[in-house]
Parts: C-alpha cells; structure tokens; sequence
C-alpha cells in the first residue's frame, strides 16, 4: 500500500475503504452483516488497512462490523478513522460518544476521530476543548474534521493546539466545487489544505458509481491507454494529487480488487491535466431519461484560440455549470 505522510508525523494510506451503509444507513439493518464484515476482512487481507466509519453509519452499527472484521489483524497495522455526530458536539457529549465509538470498535483507541460535520448552535471552543481532550488521554492519536469550508477549519484549529490533521469532504471528477454538504472544494478548500499541511479525505471518489462505467470519452480513451478501468484512472487521479487520499466504498470482492488496481501506478502530467481541465460531461453522453439525453463539444477544444490561462479558466466555469444539471439527474 502507498502512504502519504505529513511534517507533522501523520501518515495515511492512500486508498481506504469506506462503511457508509454498511449495516445501514441512519437506522440498524443487520440484513447483510456477514457479507459487510466479509468485504471489511477482504480488504484488509489485500492491504487496504484504511477503514473509514462513523457513530452515524446504521446507528452505530457500522461501526460494530468494523470492530468484529479486524480482530484478527495488529492493531497497530490498522488505521482506523470515525466521526462525531454533529449534535454530539458539546463537551461531556462528544467525549462519551468516543468512548462508545471505542467499544463498539473493540479497541482502545481511534486512529483520527472526525467532526463529521459543523454545527453552528454549538460553540466550536467547546467541541475542540474536547477534541484536545481525547488527544491528551490518547484515546484518539489524531483529530480532524469533515464537510470543513477554509474559514470554520481556520476557527477550529484557532481553538486547538493539536494540529487538525485532516478534511474529509465530496470530491471527485465530476463534484468539484459543488458538493452536496460543500461548496468551493477544488477553488478553496483542497489549495487552502495542501498550502498548510492538511489532508483531504476524498468521499465519494466514484460519483456514486458514475465513474465506475463506460460512457465518458476521456474516461474511456484513458482506461484504454493504461490498462485500467474507468474507476481505476478515477481514483488515481485523486490519489496523484499532493495531500489527498481516498475510501471508496465497496462490498464485492471483485470491486475491492479493482479499487486496489488503481496504485502502484501513476496518470502522466499531460493526462492529469486533461482530467483537471477538459474533463467535463461534454466529453460524453449523459441519458437524463429515456426521451432525452445531453451532448455537446468538449468546450476547450471549441475554445482553442483563446490562450491557456483563459482557456482552463473557461473550462473550470463549463465544468461547474455542467455538474449543476448533473445534480439534477444524480442528486
């Protein structure tokens, strides 16, 4: 497995497996827990020793599979992320729920432990107070946030003397600054995390299973030229940028094996840049429904008399309203 490592000692794998809806989603389904414990032991056999989960996930009980799939493996082989519900974010709440995340866990203490999301009736003194707490009583080795703008990162860590050390938020191909709980991903939050030591946690590296499948022409000439899947060159293009790693979820054996597929590996800078610039659904068809679809021109391509700078910049505007109408179809 590759690792990424900041100044400050943190060091993270690259590629992570994520548990949202795994033993379900905001309420307890325990229809599939053998097969969702089976991917997590999967995983980890294969070298995926990232595992991503939250008090939120089925209640809970997510949290509860990942305790029971790595009791087999060194703990101190594994990195193990969870998340604070945000209206567990007073003081006395957030420390009891840790402590309950560690049990269900069933270890002693959390690799990064996450705000999962602000909460602006709760102060955010008192939120990282205990934070600093868990850090100080190495309950939790780091601490970092998730679904974070620049500014409400910059106000927490004013209130903490342990690094934050990591944001996890939506990004991917197709949601670039415009996420479902964030905005202004890849214009703010991902240059304001590189420029000050800060990973970012891609979530949803995938689009939900949008950039797992033929259809995007750049995706497609790409996963012909190397070799790989569509998902493969998705998921590296993340993993090659400075500062952020991922956690795809997956289930299936096989799909666990093809997210592994995407390191050891890397995109050239010619194509990373086509991906960080002409990628765009005008690259490919789009079925809205059944009587309607969605076609045009790649836009730099139309627009190639116009220098570079303009050109990317232009590209960067198409890009944004373009995943607008994507939302509409792909909430």
């Amino acid at each position: 497995m590759e690792f990424k490592e900041l100044s400050d000692g943190f060091k993270i794998p690259v590629l992570g497996i994520g548990t949202w809806k795994m033993g379900g989603g905001l309420t307890v389904d325990r229809t599939h827990d053998r097969e969702d414990v089976l991917a997590i032991k999967t995983a980890t056999k294969l070298g995926i020793t990232h595992i991503d989960t939250a008090e939120l996930y089925g209640n809970g009980h997510a949290e509860e599979l990942v305790g029971e799939a790595i009791q087999e493996f060194k703990r101190e082989e594994l990195f193990i992320t969870t998340k604070v519900k945000s209206e567990n974010l007073r003081y006395d709440y957030l420390i009891s729920a840790a402590k309950r995340s560690l049990k269900r866990l069933r270890t002693s203490y959390i690799d990064l432990y996450l705000i999962h999301s602000p909460n602006p009736d709760i102060p955010i003194e008192e939120t990282m107070k205990a934070m600093e707490y868990l850090v100080e009583n190495k309950l939790t080795r780091f601490i970092g946030v998730s679904n974070f703008s620049v500014e409400q990162i910059e106000e927490a860590q004013k209130h903490a003397k342990n690094k934050i050390v990591a944001n996890q938020i939506e990004y991917n191909l197709l949601t670039r600054n415009r996420g479902q709980f964030t905005n202004d991903m890849e214009s703010e939050i991902i240059p304001y995390c590189q420029k000050n030591g800060i990973m970012v946690i891609a979530y949803r590296p995938l689009a939900k299973g949008e950039l797992a499948k033929p259809g995007i022409r750049l995706l497609d000439e790409l996963s012909e030229k190397y070799g790989k899947t569509q998902a493969q060159v998705a998921l590296n293009w993340l993993i090659s940028k400075p500062n952020i790693v991922t956690i795809p979820k997956a289930v299936r054996i096989a799909h666990i094996k093809e997210n592994l597929g995407a390191i050891g590996w890397r995109l050239s800078k010619e194509d990373m840049r086509r991906l960080d610039y002409d990628f765009s659904l005008s690259s490919s068809l789009v079925f809205m429904d059944s009587q309607t679809t969605l076609k045009a021109a790649q836009a730099p391509a139309a627009f190639s008399f116009l220098n570079a700078q303009s050109a990317e910049q232009f590209s960067k505007e198409w890009h944004m309203l373009q995943f607008q109408v994507y939302r509409l179809w792909f909430p």
